[in-house]
């Protein structure tokens, strides 16, 4: 918006223009302010585009994107690390909520090589025009001290715990948490997601049916000195028992999962 001042009235606002120019200049510049977070509402146009695949859309139901990504805040122009980005479900449509001056940094070990095949796919439909993948293990995230806005690991904390074939292990889950909280902007914050095992589960229930206490989560944040803002029940489901394989056909799509939002200290 703009003020426009006739010639009279501007010898009387003049010094008070001058004043507001100093303070300025003494204050430094000022951040642009950021555009409001995308609500629900806003991905529906995302989730409908004709150009996302009929695979993609056919989860929509029982992942509920909209929801999550309510809950995880994304604003247009953020910087996202998604970490085990796996065939880039949740890559595609970050990278249109973050939008031309948003930008997302994937993250995948390469222990999981599924993944590179399916996100060559997506890229050369041209829907990865502001993603950058990176490939390390979870404790060696190759991201720059404080560069990101939002951390995003959907249903994967308990691959901490799991150890592939031919692979001493996936990373340090101590000191994976230290990464995340390395690698956020001041306030910056990490949203985390994954499928549910009864409380006082041992942590390897990650490597075996791909389970993790929420419990463990909460502890290993906490220790990395993150601050819970907020869970949800989106994901939710009580039916679940939280014994069994997350493959298995009678509970797959539909586990217990957990949902945090944490902020950093």
């Amino acid at each position: 918006m703009t003020t426009g001042f006739g010639f009279s009235s501007f010898r009387f606002a003049a010094p008070a223009l001058a004043a507001l120019a100093i303070a300025a200049c003494a204050s430094g510049p000022q951040a642009p302010a950021k555009a409001p977070a995308l609500k629900a509402a806003d991905y529906a146009a995302i989730l409908s585009d004709p150009g996302r695949s009929d695979a993609d859309k056919k989860d929509d139901a029982a992942r509920k994107p909209a929801e999550v990504l309510d809950f995880a805040q994304i604003h247009p122009g953020d910087t996202i690390l998604e970490m085990e980005v796996g065939r880039g479900w949740y890559t595609e449509i970050l990278s249109k909520a973050v939008g031309p001056n948003g930008k997302v940094i994937t993250q995948n070990p390469a222990e999981f090589g599924y993944s590179a095949p399916a996100m060559a796919e997506r890229r050369a439909a041209g829907h990865l025009g502001n993603v950058t993948d990176t490939t390390s293990h979870f404790d060696d995230l190759k991201v720059a001290d404080g560069s990101v806005d939002k951390v995003l690991w959907i249903l994967g904390p308990h691959e901490l715990y799991y150890v592939p074939k031919g692979s001493t292990g996936l990373g340090d889950p101590a000191k994976a948490f230290s990464e995340i909280s390395r690698v956020l902007k001041p306030g910056g914050e990490f949203v985390v997601m994954d499928h549910a095992a009864n409380a006082g589960s041992p942590s390897t229930t990650g490597g075996t049916i791909h389970r993790i206490d929420p419990a463990i989560v909460l502890g290993l944040a906490k220790d990395a000195g993150f601050k819970l803002e907020a869970k949800s029940d989106v994901l939710a489901n009580p039916d679940d028992d939280r014994t069994k394989m997350v493959f298995d056909p009678t509970v797959r799509r539909h586990t217990d999962q957990f949902l945090f939002r944490f902020k950093k200290g």
